[in-house]
């Protein structure tokens, strides 16, 4: 058995998936040996009729659950959109939408809520909420987390852990702000999601992705795989326009800087994997969700080969800074015929 500290390797499904069909999703995530998933887009039934997974039936639901058993998958989290709204309800020049607060609770949140349930999830990302364009995020830090207690109350009732999710635009658009929000949020079942390229991607002079990622450390929870090469032509204006991001990278060719952040992380790793063991998860999440053919506000595509190729780099920093994974082998065929 291994000595050496271990993650558990997971990836968004629709991006391995040139149709959004649940079949197509399953299918290469299998055959690239992985047995977790995110679920977020799908097309059930695969006749061309998308949802978002929390929008689909109860019947839908069943037909879902019983594919990804066939398919030897469990999900890691659902990738909800919770949080990717306005924070107030005030005209910013953004195609943002504002929803009150008790109407999202009873709409967005619930409905996230259903489908971790439906699906076995232990897990929900979630967002920081949209502060007014073109103004100090940090001044609204104290009403994002206000707003955000309720939802992670509501999924500590049901044994849900949250996930905060660092991105461009939102108010918890670095390290040291979701630090901020955790520690106002003061909850133990939130803990932070990092994602490098949500980071590099801003293109800002100076920006140090590892440094953002220490800040953050004390409330991780686990981490997105994606990476992005920095622009240098472009100069941050406080937005970033995500429907035009193209430079998204595998994790061993970008400026994220994965291996070093990769690195710190091992040695952490034993406290972490404790801390998300006693909330209910199996242990600490690496999750691809590389964007190597587009990405957008809401999601992003890869195809099943840039998934492959996204998978085996992870894979290869992963080997040289000597954390362990696992990927199906044989063992686990023989497991699943009863041998």
């Amino acid at each position: 058995m291994s000595e050496k500290p271990s993650v558990i390797l997971s990836a968004f499904a629709d991006e391995a998936a040139n149709t959004k069909s649940a079949v197509e999703q399953f299918a290469a995530l299998a055959a690239l040996g992985l047995q977790y998933y995110s679920p977020r887009f799908v097309d059930v039934a695969g006749v061309g009729q998308v949802k978002h997974v929390t929008e689909l039936s109860k019947e839908e639901f069943k037909q879902l659950a019983k594919l990804q058993k066939e398919y030897g998958l469990s999900v890691c989290s659902i990738g909800s959109r919770i949080g990717k709204v306005k924070l107030l309800d005030i005209e910013d020049g953004s195609h943002n939408k504002y929803v009150d607060p008790k109407t999202y609770l009873n709409t967005t949140v619930a409905d996230t809520l259903r489908a971790a349930e439906a699906l076995g999830a232990t897990m929900i990302r979630g967002f920081s909420f949209y502060h007014p364009q073109g103004q100090d995020p940090q001044q609204y830090v104290k009403q994002a987390a206000d707003r955000l207690i309720p939802i992670v109350d509501v999924c500590a009732k049901v044994g849900l852990i949250f996930g905060l999710e660092v991105e461009a635009n939102l108010i918890g658009q670095n390290g040291h702000l979701l630090a901020a929000l955790a520690k106002a949020i003061k909850k133990p079942n939130l803990v932070c999601i990092f994602d490098g390229a949500n980071i590099s991607c801003q293109n800002v002079n100076g920006i140090d992705c590892c440094a953002e990622y220490v800040a953050m450390r004390d409330s991780f929870g686990w981490m997105h795989i994606k990476d992005y090469r920095i622009d240098s032509s472009l100069a941050w204006t406080g937005v970033v326009d995500e429907e035009r991001l193209k430079n998204f990278v595998p994790a061993d060719v970008g400026d994220s800087g994965h291996e070093l952040i990769l690195r710190d992380l091992k040695e952490h790793l034993p406290k972490i994997e404790k801390k998300m063991r006693k909330l209910g998860a199996p242990g600490v999440f690496l999750e691809l969700e590389p964007h190597l053919k587009g990405g957008g506000q809401f999601g992003g595509f890869s195809g099943p080969d840039g998934m492959g190729v996204a998978v085996r780099s992870l894979c290869r920093v992963l080997d040289y800074v000597g954390i362990d994974y696992h990927l199906r082998d044989f063992g686990d065929i023989r497991t699943a015929r009863g041998f």
